[in-house]
């Protein structure tokens, strides 16, 4: 079976149609700092307007825990949708109540709500089948349809994901059929020389994705958090850099599996060292292999990756024609650390052929660092899904879309 699109949902002039979105955002005092995930929301939802339908939008945000907290309430998100598709967006201040079945019934054709945090209802979340699907049997009365367009969730098996799409007529949104589209030139067609650039803080977020992508890629380049684990298992001491010592024997495995492929495993050459975490820390550049050499000793915190390197991986990203980056080369929210992130950017701001930023602190790195979304090929709005595409992980959220990897 092939991914059930819109088209196959009729003509949907004055239907009720549920819109699972992913507008998971950050908030600071009740303001949204980036709203990327609403903007990739807009095109599906406009086209949902434009044909007439009575549009009823439903997503999460952060983690209240299965109870209401005001803390993670989408009004903001809701006004905030309401700019972006310049109407207004009534907004229901619970999922399933008097106030969701009030707002819901009093749409007419081309209106559109939001419903309040799905995760204030335990029921979303919940890991036994029967509470789920009962939660998402209460969804389903809002809806003649549904739409599938939040791909950050695909991959978790919940009521607004899974069951509420096997209750009603259903199918996937603008969004997640671009999102597969990039990534599925990312496994199976990627034009050559093909560059992976992982970051971020854990190498054990990023084991079975680098399993998956060795034998697919030309060159893989590792900064972040990650890239200490790399350096002891080359026998090299990081001080009180970020290690998982457990991790340690898998990754000389992938070291030794990269020199069998061909792969050129680009690690860097020097660090930027901290006396602690802060952006008013002393700061050293010094040769990766010798950390403890800085005037910090064995205190001594790598916390991006150093000049040198930045230049080494521009240049290797600037000779691809396919790049997939995803995490930080470093502890960009503190500007001492933020050049390597920033140059691993830039870098891929001027790829000639498809540069996809990876969702996740990728994406929310590149915003916050002054980048715009049409500086680069794709920005996924997934960062655990698109892993855990390029891993080969099932989808369930897809799956129950006809979907078949």
């Amino acid at each position: 079976m092939a991914l059930r699109t819109l088209d196959t949902l009729g003509d949907l002039s004055g239907k009720r149609v549920i819109v699972r979105c992913d507008l998971n955002v950050p908030l600071k005092n009740g303001e949204i700092t980036d709203d990327g995930r609403i903007r990739a929301s807009v095109p599906t939802l406009k086209k949902l307007v434009d044909a007439g339908a009575r549009v009823v939008v439903i997503s999460h945000l952060g983690r209240p825990d299965g109870r209401p907290n005001d803390d993670y309430s989408l009004e903001p998100v809701a006004y905030r949708l309401g700019e972006l598709l310049d109407r207004p967006v009534a907004f229901a201040n619970d999922t399933v109540g008097g106030s969701a079945e009030e707002t819901v019934g009093s749409l007419d054709d081309g209106d559109v709500a939001v419903l309040e945090n799905l995760r204030f209802n335990p029921g979303e979340t919940s890991k036994d089948d029967a509470t789920r699907k009962a939660f998402a049997e209460q969804l389903a009365r809002f809806g003649d349809a549904f739409v599938s367009d939040g791909f950050g969730v695909v991959h978790r098996e919940q009521a607004s994901v899974y069951d509420l799409a096997g209750l009603l007529p259903s199918a996937a949104g603008l969004l997640i059929v671009e999102e597969l589209g990039v990534l599925e030139r990312l496994t199976t067609s990627p034009e050559k020389p093909y560059v992976v650039v992982l970051g971020g803080s854990k190498v054990s977020d990023k084991l079975d994705v680098i399993g998956a992508l060795l034998p697919k890629v030309d060159s893989m380049l590792v900064g972040g958090g990650m890239l200490f684990t790399f350096l002891a298992a080359q026998g090299h001491a990081v001080g009180k850099s970020l290690l998982e010592t457990d991790q340690i024997e898998d990754v000389k495995g992938y070291i030794a599996q990269a020199e069998k492929l061909g792969v050129k495993l680009v690690l860097p050459t020097d660090i930027v060292v901290a006396s602690k975490f802060g952006a008013d820390a002393e700061t050293a550049v010094t040769a990766a292999d010798a950390i403890e050499s800085t005037p910090f000793g064995a205190d001594g915190l790598g916390l991006d990756i150093g000049p040198d390197t930045a230049a080494a991986f521009a240049s290797a990203i600037a000779s691809a024609k396919t790049v997939f980056w995803n995490g930080p080369m470093g502890v960009f929210e503190l500007a001492p650390f933020a050049a390597g992130t920033k140059a691993v950017a830039e870098a891929l701001t001027k790829v000639s052929g498809l540069s996809v930023v990876g969702g996740g602190d990728s994406a929310a790195a590149v915003r916050a660092l002054g980048f715009s979304d049409d500086q680069f090929g794709h920005i996924s709005t997934g960062g655990g899904a698109s892993l855990e595409f390029l891993e080969g992980k099932r989808l369930p959220g897809l799956e129950v879309l006809g979907w078949q990897a």
